[in-house]
């Protein structure tokens, strides 16, 4: 009975060395050759990896060296499932971008994750998909002592991967793997589109056409050659390091050219690749030196950790969205931090003048908040409504912008991006941390009180339009719009009767989105020269004048971006609440500057007979619902500026603190303009100087 509950007892490595390569010799007998491999990695495997400094090989290293047949054994039994298995294609694909089209390589690598490909058995892309299964099994096996992996090696009497250039070899894998990455990239680096991003390099050699000459030169030595590898100090291999160095220049020119540019999803995923397959030539060329006889030893262990490495990481989407994405951030970004510093006030006068901006900006939402509520009487469908709200919010924001109007919510999407640009610019790291945190508070107080007198006018102004409005109409037309509907439009209002804070949310999501739309579509409108092909039409030129067509492209070039962004935040706010009908779902948009001009429709259309209570949370959630626009639509494009640039969030801990310190002391600057310019000289020069501002 006791037997029963004991169970079976827990494997151990030496018993498991044992039964498969002691005298039995049962690993000739199994059905899966991989079977004894797979259990064996499975006992030095460890639970939590995190948790692990270092993974010890010593008991297996013990064993074998008192236990000779089964080390023997083992050894024949290595050599035997490696013997001949091709593996160019590890080290020429695996953990490097396949497909330019980043949503099918994020489908596939997805797809792989829960289905892996599986390569055929006669490979060693076989071997470790069975073996090393797990994502992370490529960072424990770093954390073996390399001492202890040389001391495996040597017992088990691994040859070098020098002895032979035959074609099943380990070297002659590696020499075939370096030809099809070098005439890979060759071929994708004389694309259109990636030598476009880089007109510095048209009049001269291609480098990568120099690079594979070398490089095949190097290849032909060393096949043909008794010695079958190269020193450090050999000038051909000095040659191609420069040439490499030239082909990363080349990579970086482009990647560094796309703020002249822009640069499209395709381009910035064709320069990845090519500098992904930089970074593995590197590595690969590297096993080609061998100075002392120690390095045959080392480069053959290095080289198997990595093909264990490469084929873990082969489908990491997370690294890949990662990498694939940032570029592509950083310019819009650019673009909105560009845009965001024209609504950081600094003078009594920019502050006066961005209150006058909202003042009409709160005008045209507080004529916008009538014609809502005259279209919510449409006898039509839930799409139809979309369709009619969406165009009201479209063309109302669309007129804001052109007219130079300001709509609050609109600037954090921008000053964000201006924030932490003048945090990433050297301008705010001059002098001491201290200093730099003091400035970049500074300029916080600066974009606060911007946001705070923007929201000011435009809800003193929204309140009153609308107010007269709906007055205007009962009084000419003798019908009182808000008759039926100001009891939902006061409670839509409260944070305690309604969801006004999840809705103020949605709207806070949808302002960060409009601010990403307007950042790629200037990114792409510079990548494909529209400014200069529109310039340089035929057409326009000859029916309009050269002159107006300039004016034509510098107009676009200007308002295009803005036009669009404005025309999708107002699609977004005019057909979330249909799209939640539709649904079943509780979907709607809170907006403080509608809420303002929405609390004087239901004022109105209550005929003031509003209880103290209602009154009192309909303020109160116009306050809240502003509070949330701000703060989701600055969080989020404040974390995509953050990760664009590669800053690290931890800054974000000394970067409040600053803030808080300077609010303590002087709490005014947060509302009113108060420093004098020689109290805050690095600001200054951030805000005045043109190199920041260079796009």
């Amino acid at each position: 009975m006791k037997a029963f509950f004991k169970g079976t007892p827990k494997p151990t490595i030496a018993g498991l060395l044992t039964e498969f390569f002691g005298e039995a010799q049962s690993w000739r007998e199994t059905n899966d050759t991989l079977e004894p491999l797979v259990e064996l990695i499975r006992l030095v495997r460890p639970l939590k990896i995190k948790n692990v400094q270092r993974v010890d090989l010593e008991e297996i290293i013990t064993f074998l060296k008192e236990n000779f047949s089964c080390r023997k054994q083992f050894s024949i039994y290595l050599k035997d499932i490696l013997k001949d298995r091709k593996f160019n294609k590890i080290l020429a694909d695996a953990a490097i971008l396949q497909d330019v089209d980043f949503i099918f390589e994020v489908q596939k690598r997805i797809f792989a994750r829960f289905l892996p490909y599986q390569p055929q058995k006669d490979t060693l892309e076989y071997i470790l998909n069975q073996v090393f299964y797990l994502a992370n099994d490529g960072i424990w096996i770093n954390k073996i002592p390399l001492s202890q992996l040389e001391e495996l090696y040597d017992l088990l009497k691994f040859k070098s991967i020098y002895d032979s250039t035959e074609p099943t070899s380990v070297l002659s894998e590696l020499l075939t793997a370096m030809h099809l990455l070098t005439q890979r990239i060759s071929g994708r680096a004389m694309e259109t589109d990636v030598i476009k991003m880089v007109p510095e390099f048209d009049d001269l050699e291609s480098p990568f056409s120099a690079f594979e000459k070398e490089l095949f030169l190097i290849e032909e030595r060393i096949r043909s050659s008794d010695r079958h590898y190269i020193v450090s100090d050999d000038l051909s291999y000095a040659q191609l390091l420069v040439l490499h160095k030239q082909c990363e220049g080349f990579v970086e020119k482009a990647f560094h050219n796309s703020s002249k540019y822009g640069i499209s999803l395709r381009v910035n995923q064709n320069l990845l690749k090519i500098r992904q397959q930089l970074e593995r030539l590197k590595f690969l060329i590297s096993l080609l030196i061998v100075d002392k006889e120690k390095d045959k030893k080392y480069n053959g262990i290095i080289l198997a950790l990595r093909l264990i490495k490469f084929n873990c990481y082969k489908n990491n989407v997370r690294k890949f969205v990662s990498e694939s994405t940032q570029l592509i951030s950083y310019e819009i970004t650019q673009h909105t931090a560009k845009t965001g510093e024209h609504y950081i006030t600094d003078s009594r006068s920019e502050y006066f003048k961005m209150f006058r901006t909202a003042l009409g900006g709160g005008f045209i939402v507080g004529i916008l908040c009538i014609i809502k509520v005259l279209l919510s009487k449409a006898d039509t469908s839930f799409f139809g409504h979309a369709f009619l709200y969406s165009m009201n919010y479209a063309i109302g924001f669309i007129a804001i912008y052109l007219l130079g109007f300001t709509l609050a919510t609109k600037q954090p999407a921008m000053t964000a991006s201006a924030l932490i640009k003048a945090l990433e610019e050297g301008v705010l790291k001059k002098g001491k941390d201290a200093e730099k945190y003091k400035a970049f508070a500074i300029l916080f107080a600066r974009v606060f009180r911007s946001q705070f007198i923007a929201f000011v006018g435009n809800v003193i102004m929204a309140f009153p339009v609308s107010l007269l409005g709906i007055w205007l109409i009962d009084h000419f037309l003798h019908y009182n719009i808000a008759a039926t509907k100001w009891e939902s439009l006061l409670i839509d209002l409260s944070p305690i009767h309604s969801l006004a804070i999840f809705h103020a949310a949605i709207a806070g999501v949808f302002l960060f989105l409009s601010g990403i739309i307007s950042g790629s579509v200037a990114n792409r409108d510079k990548h494909n020269q529209v400014y200069f092909r529109i310039t340089e039409h035929p057409f326009l030129k000859r029916n309009f004048g050269k002159t107006r067509t300039v004016k034509l492209a510098k107009l676009y070039e200007k308002r295009w971006a803005g036009i669009i962004s404005n025309f999708w935040f107002g699609i977004f706010m005019g057909s979330t609440a249909s799209v939640g009908l539709f649904l079943g779902l509780n979907l709607d948009i809170r907006h403080i500057t509608f809420g303002s001009g929405n609390l004087a429709l239901a004022l109105y259309g209550a005929n003031y007979e509003v209880s103290d209570s209602m009154l009192f949370w309909g303020i109160f959630g116009i306050g809240i619902i502003g509070l949330v626009n701000f703060m989701v639509s600055f969080s989020l494009s404040l974390g995509l500026a953050f990760r664009s640039r590669a800053i690290s969030l931890f800054e974000l801990r000394f970067v409040t603190v600053s803030i808080w310190n300077h609010f303590k002391s002087r709490p005014i600057s947060f509302f009113f303009p108060t420093e004098k310019k020689s109290k805050s000289v690095v600001v200054e020069n951030y805000l005045q100087s043109d190199e920041p501002k260079k796009s």
